[in-house]
């Protein structure tokens, strides 16, 4: 259960662009150790990390989620001829929100949690460079290589529908086929086309400063996924890390077996039925101890 309403926020991006989201607060009584900003996945609503952010709210750390550009309470009307790019969910969105939570934390340290883009893009954001602490879940950007063969045949598949529908709709029309949230159609098309230099579609200037960007966080990394995740193998892992090489970095394969479950895939642990065991371990990190 959720407990107490959620405050709803608004944070300007750089580009002038509002981006939506909430903010849940410490409860009275509770010593506030910092705040937490939790970054989605590609095609994922925050409120699908609402119970999450509770839990953390409840334990100390003020809690922030919110939707990228074209998603949930950030989708800005109609899909259909906005111009956004992947990468700007990173370097313009997450940015922004890293930044608002800067200026409240009175001291305190801010960290970030990521799941699958949220825990790549993150690097991609200048405000990146004062985080104390991140811990990704997923991460990784899709690089179809780094996919094992069966969900590299996969991946192509989703391309060849994503292209022509993206096309003829403007936008990527998911929800209509029963998959997640639609997504604006540059993100997916750069989705679809997996590229190993995932700043790709950005300028040649911007690449280098989304490269600086990524040279310039220095907090430390947790970097989780279930060894049963198609997207995040061990190879996706390693890439995602790599980007930030100033960062000390911990990869960690956690095996489903150690949550009493036969699969995890990419989604489960965010799950509330993990309040007891993956969430209390990420909360132990996001205080400062090790990863058991």
């Amino acid at each position: 259960m959720i407990s107490g309403a959620p405050a709803a926020l608004s944070v300007r991006c750089a580009d002038g662009r509002e981006v939506h989201g909430h903010v849940f607060a410490v409860p009275d009584g509770v010593a506030r150790l910092g705040t937490v900003v939790v970054a989605c996945a590609t095609a994922v609503k925050a409120n699908y990390y609402h119970r999450y952010a509770a839990f953390l709210a409840e334990h100390g750390f003020t809690a922030v989620t919110f939707d990228y550009r074209g998603i949930g309470e950030s989708r800005g009307g109609p899909l259909r001829g906005q111009q956004v790019r992947w990468h700007e969910w990173g370097s313009l969105d997450i940015d922004a929100v890293v930044g608002w939570a800067m200026a409240q934390a009175e001291g305190l340290p801010v960290n970030l949690v990521g799941h699958s883009y949220g825990g790549y893009g993150v690097g991609l954001a200048a405000n990146a460079a004062a985080l104390s602490r991140i811990l990704t879940v997923g991460a990784q950007h899709a690089y179809w290589r780094d996919l094992r063969f069966r969900h590299q045949l996969g991946h192509w598949a989703r391309a060849a529908l994503m292209l022509p529908l993206v096309a003829a709709c403007g936008y990527f029309p998911a929800k209509r086929l029963g998959l997640m949230e639609d997504l604006p159609a540059g993100v997916a098309l750069d989705w679809a086309r997996s590229r190993k230099d995932f700043t790709a579609s950005a300028a040649a200037s911007q690449r280098a400063a989304l490269r600086g960007h990524q040279f310039a966080v220095t907090a430390p990394i947790l970097a989780l996924a279930p060894t049963d995740d198609s997207y995040a193998t061990l190879p996706a892992m390693r890439r995602a890390v790599a980007y930030t090489p100033n960062s000390p970095s911990r990869i960690v394969r956690l095996h489903p077996s150690q949550y009493g479950e036969a699969s995890l895939g990419h989604f489960a642990l965010f799950h509330s039925r993990y309040r007891d065991t993956f969430w209390e371990q990420t909360l132990a990190w996001l205080r400062g101890g090790d990863w058991a």
